[in-house]
């Protein structure tokens, strides 16, 4: 009997291995994809307001915004001895009104929060309807 012969098939691990110029572009290609990811990123966290304010100096600071459009803001503004509220646009900052300075013990009332998850579900469903 005459012995056959083997038949063997390439399975890709004994291929050729990637050019220099091919691994590189694909080592940039994946850093620049990191970077964009980076970026956008922060955006994001700008964008959505996560970042900490900053203090004003020479005691202003804005103690509460409100967004009204795409451009168009309310905003109130501590001042030494008053707060203001203002409309300020992409052109223009109007003064709207002026109130006394907040007392520092001064706290806005809070809503009691509910105290199981039933009545946080149960609250929340009653808020959208």
């Amino acid at each position: 009997m005459k012995p056959q012969p083997h038949l063997t098939t390439s399975t890709g691990a004994d291929s050729a291995p990637l050019s220099t110029g091919g691994m590189l572009a694909q080592v940039s290609s994946v850093l620049a994809g990191i970077i964009l990811l980076i970026l956008f990123a922060g955006w994001l966290v700008k964008r959505l307001g996560f970042s900490p304010r900053k203090h004003g100096q020479h005691g202003l600071s804005v103690s509460a915004s409100c967004s009204l459009g795409g451009r168009e803001r309310v905003v109130v503004v501590d001042i030494e001895g008053a707060r203001l509220i203002l409309g300020v646009t992409a052109q223009h900052v109007t003064h709207l009104h002026t109130l006394p300075a907040a007392q520092p013990d001064e706290q806005p009332p809070t809503a009691t929060p509910p105290t199981d998850f039933r009545q946080l579900i149960q609250s929340l469903t009653r808020g959208r309807s």
